[in-house]
Formats: structure tokens, sequence, C-alpha cells
């Protein structure tokens, strides 16, 4: 699993261009043997992509579109990448995603509905916050960044309150595609936090969440930032044996 960032409309049109041609009937076949996980990944997907006209003449025949209308009292246009991933917080601290299931020897390797939830949830923010990373507030977008963290820190430790995993639990199950999120919050990063302060946050998460490639984000991260916050970063490292 990836971030799954959306193309803009140059890229988007570039990537139509060249984008392969798919047999249907294979993909229908492929669909049927791939697993119930990744097709419900592939339509949370495809939900972003459709208009809403497209949208409601699929749903419709399956579910009553009238219960599907906006609350009332929401207000389009109005909601902030910070109030969304805010939200998405408390709403997995509320336990709002755990759902478990009688784990058995066929079925351990399964996620329930609401970790699949938890995960696309999860994904589609933080490719929000990749995307938002090059143009937004540096102090806002970290904290979009920081409290998605957080709440994979709480997974790794074992806590199952937030989503359930039958087999071995860990943020590695999420699928974050570190490679593209950890520049992006390195970035914003080195443009709100002092020296040492950025070379212990730098040191925590690669650390906790890849410390098997330690080596190749530190490099990255010392790319990103100003010469008082490399010296402190190599400081920080040499300093910080592996766990």
């Amino acid at each position: 699993m990836v971030t799954r960032r959306r193309a803009g409309k140059k890229g988007a049109a570039k990537k139509r261009a060249s984008a392969p041609v798919i047999d249907k009937q294979k993909l229908r076949d492929r669909l049927r043997v791939i697993g119930d996980e990744y097709v419900f990944y592939i339509l949370d997907d495809i939900i972003a992509l459709l208009s809403p006209t497209q949208l409601a003449g699929i749903v419709r025949d399956y579910i009553d579109v009238k219960q599907l209308a906006p609350d009332v009292e929401e207000k389009p246009g109005r909601s902030t990448l910070i109030a969304d991933v805010r939200a998405f917080e408390e709403r997995s601290r509320r336990g709002e995603y755990r759902e478990d299931f009688n784990v058995n020897s066929r079925n351990f390797m399964e996620k329930s509905p609401g970790t699949r939830s938890f995960i696309a949830d999860c994904l589609r923010l933080l490719g929000r916050i990749v995307k938002a990373s090059s143009k937004g507030e540096p102090a806002e977008v970290r904290a979009c960044f920081e409290l998605i963290f957080g709440l994979l820190k709480t997974i790794n430790t074992g806590d199952d309150t937030i989503v359930f995993f039958a087999d071995e639990g860990g943020a590695w199950q999420v699928g974050v595609d570190w490679d593209v999120v950890l520049p992006a919050w390195f970035a914003c990063l080195a443009k709100t936090a002092a020296p040492d302060e950025y070379a212990a946050c730098v040191v925590d998460v690669v650390d906790e969440f890849e410390d098997h490639d330690r080596g190749k984000h530190f490099a990255v991260a010392k790319k990103l930032c100003g010469d008082d916050q490399r010296r402190a970063l190599a400081a920080a490292i040499k300093a910080a044996p592996r766990r």
C-alpha cells in the first residue's frame, strides 16, 4: 500500500495520455481472485475519482442515496485539512474503527472492515498532507503529519484500542510509503524546528517506523535542513544507538 496521492490537472492529463489500455474482462476476472481487501481499497480510490453524477448512478442500484445525503449542519467547502486530520484522530482514539472478529487458522491474515477503513482513511489523509507540504503553512502541515504519526506510534505499542489486527499488529500493516511521506515531513520540520528539536524528531520518527532503512532516511533529512540542523542531526545520530 502507498499514500496514493492524486495528480494535478496537468499531471493527470499526462497520466491519461500514457495510461495502459486495460481489458475490462481481464480486470473483472482479476478482481474475483485478488481478495476482498484489495477490492475494498480499489473501490475507495474509485469513489474519489467519480463525478457526483457518476457516483450516484452506480450507487443507487445498491444503496438508497437519500441515506447518503450530507448532514444539514455541514458546510461544503469549509472543511480544512487540519480539521479533517483532527477529526480522524478523534474517531480513531474513540475506537470507531476498531472492529474485531473470531480469529482462527484460516482467517488470521484477514482484516476487518473497520481495519480496512482505518487504513484507507489514513493513507488518503497522508496523501493530502504530502500534497499540502509543498504549498501549505509548514507549522500546520507538520502538525497534520504528527497527529497521524501519533496514531501509528500507538498502534506500534501493541495497543489495539485504535484498530484490530488478527495477525501480528503494528504500523507496518498500514502500508505507509515512507519514502514519500518522510521527505515531505522533513521539509516542514526543517522550517519550524530549532536544530536540537529537528534532530531529536527525525531520529525518533525514523527509528520508530523505518529503523531498517535509517541510513537512507537520515541522508535525506540532512539534505532538507539548514547547516545548524544538519550538525545537530549528525550528533544525534551518532549518540542514538540503533533500536
